[in-house]
């Protein structure tokens, strides 16, 4: 339980956030009820917004929690997930914005429709909406109910309805714009944060020559290796990284609307693309600042220098998902407590503000306005506002079934890699292959999904049989290259009859993307890409 003084700050804070959401959604140049102001805040939004939006609407509670449970539990192994991120936001810039922003697209399915056909856009909107309410949303309001019951001792369902009003209400009235802003101060107060409670850890630990000799006394040495070899008893070989990895990772960054919307608001196609390669810098550090504490935190436990008996179960394991809660109110002195809660609090709220922007998008433009094509800006509002607030009751009666993952992050890249797959295949190939049909995308996206789903739960059904011992990301490989083989094979057997407006939609070369001179200097995209592969590659290197 955590002080009186900590408990005000937190309040503040959630007042204080709540307030400028509705400031800046009711700001806006044309107002609320102006589809093109709520749903992509007038297509004003400039590079450093974007890059910390992107970054804000990925990272929440759950990241801090699941990742600082991870850093106790398998050491860095999961910061493969951050830093290979990096790699496909090059491909977001480099690749798919030009078409994005060109296009002028409101949403993903309806740029797969412009590409393929309508069928692609149905299934798209249905699946992404179906994937934002599962994993933006239902799994952030687990890991924050867990938190807020071990630091208030609120009742876990309590404390998740509270968040889905609060969160719920600025979002749900004040659009994209109301989203971007809060996310842009959700990200520097979450930054700061978690800098606090590493830096904290680091100086109860001791340095870096305490966590070696605990680490070589306990043969945990392999913690601070991020690329493991076959046979790893934490199931995350390096062959598995790099295989399944850009197949949700392309999805996750490319092709979901939950994290593109940020870059479909940008002011042109120069600031989407170096919005997209700032988030690409910042994913650096969650692995210092996110996973790092926890792996500091295994070091204090087995130092003696923190008490983890809270986290004992009856069977005499570690409840490991309380870890990182754990650590604020053990670490942190009375008043840092309060900013550390804030900092968790921006995390959860700005997940869910973006997914449920994204949903009603979504909703009002590929769904319900197909059915009303004479629909007003009022009426699209109306629907997405009503489809928002659906989401928020549906995610919490998800919340039992999602409970059942020992491991928070591991159940979200579990979800991710059986659904993935098809989405990510039929972008590439729409984006690179000028022979990929129509025909081939819809039924490569139907059969994908079914395909995925009855892998999914045939896994859960036969816990001991082969799929429950493989890797999830080795899954997603092979989910995608059945999916390839399955569009390449039908898009030569029904080939595709471009118009004008699809011949503008995929690239003659892999070259052509860096024809656009861009931004003079150092803030040109080519030279922002470069730089951010050299770091990435160094990175790599040291912690091979």
């Amino acid at each position: 339980m955590i002080s009186t003084t900590d408990t005000i700050i937190s309040i503040c804070y959630v007042a204080f956030i709540v307030l400028l959401g509705f400031w800046a959604g009711w700001s806006g140049k044309k107002g609320s009820n102006e589809a093109g102001e709520y749903f992509l805040a007038g297509k004003s939004l400039r590079w450093p917004m974007i890059g910390m939006a992107l970054f804000a609407t990925n990272i929440s509670c759950l990241h801090l929690v699941s990742l600082a449970q991870s850093g106790f539990d398998s050491g860095l192994l999961a910061g493969n997930f951050e830093w290979m991120a990096a790699f496909t936001l090059i491909l977001l810039a480099l690749f798919f914005i030009p078409f994005y922003i060109r296009s002028g697209v409101a949403t993903l399915p309806d740029f797969l429709e412009r590409r393929y056909n309508r069928a692609c856009r149905d299934w798209l909107a249905i699946v992404s909406v179906v994937s934002a309410i599962i994993i933006h949303i239902a799994f952030s309001f687990l890991a924050g109910g867990i938190v807020l019951e071990t630091l208030f001792g609120i009742n876990m369902f309590t404390s998740i309805i509270l968040i889905a009003v609060v969160t719920g209400a600025y979002t749900i009235v004040g659009g994209l714009r109301a989203v971007v802003v809060t996310e842009s101060v959700q990200t520097v107060v979450l930054l700061g944060g978690a800098i606090i409670i590493t830096v904290l850890s680091w100086w109860k630990v001791g340095g870096w020559q305490p966590v070696m000799t605990v680490l070589q006394e306990q043969h945990q040495l392999s913690k601070l290796s991020m690329l493991r070899p076959a046979g790893d008893p934490d199931g995350l070989p390096w062959y598995a990284v790099f295989l399944g990895y850009p197949v949700i990772g392309i999805w996750y960054w490319c092709a979901d609307q939950t994290i593109v919307q940020r870059v479909l608001g940008a002011k042109d196609e120069n600031h989407a693309r170096t919005g997209a390669l700032f988030c690409g810098f910042i994913k650096v550090l969650p692995v210092f600042i996110f996973i790092l504490p926890g792996l500091l935190a295994y070091v204090l436990y087995k130092q003696g220098g923190l008490d983890l008996s809270a986290l004992q179960q009856a069977d005499g394991k570690l409840h490991t998902k309380g870890v990182y809660s754990l650590m604020i109110t053990k670490l942190v002195p009375p008043g840092l407590v309060g900013v550390l809660v804030a900092a968790l609090l921006s995390g959860l709220m700005s997940q869910i503000s973006g997914a449920l922007n994204s949903i009603a998008t979504l909703v009002s433009y590929d769904l319900y306005k197909r059915y009303q094509p004479a629909a007003t800006d009022r009426q699209l509002v109306k629907w997405g506002r009503i489809s928002a607030g659906l989401a928020l009751l549906l995610s919490i009666g998800l919340l039992p079934l999602l409970n059942q993952y020992e491991s928070l992050f591991n159940g979200i890249n579990d979800v991710i890699s059986h659904i993935a797959p098809p989405i990510t295949c039929v972008f590439l190939l729409g984006v690179f292959w000028k022979k990929a049909s129509a025909i081939a995308a819809q039924y490569t996206l139907w059969v994908g999904s079914i395909l995925g789903a009855v892998v999914y739960f045939t896994g859960k059904l036969y816990p001991e049989g082969p799929l429950s011992h493989t890797p999830p990301l080795l899954v997603a490989f092979y989910l995608f290259i059945v999916c390839v083989l399955l569009q390449t094979a039908l898009s030569l057997a029904f080939p595709m009859q471009h118009t004008t407006e699809r011949s503008r939609l995929y690239w003659e070369s892999p070259l052509a993307p860096l024809r656009a001179k861009g931004w003079p200097g150092l803030a040109n995209y080519k030279v922002l890409s470069a730089a951010l592969l050299g770091v990435m590659a160094l990175l790599y290197w040291i912690f091979r």
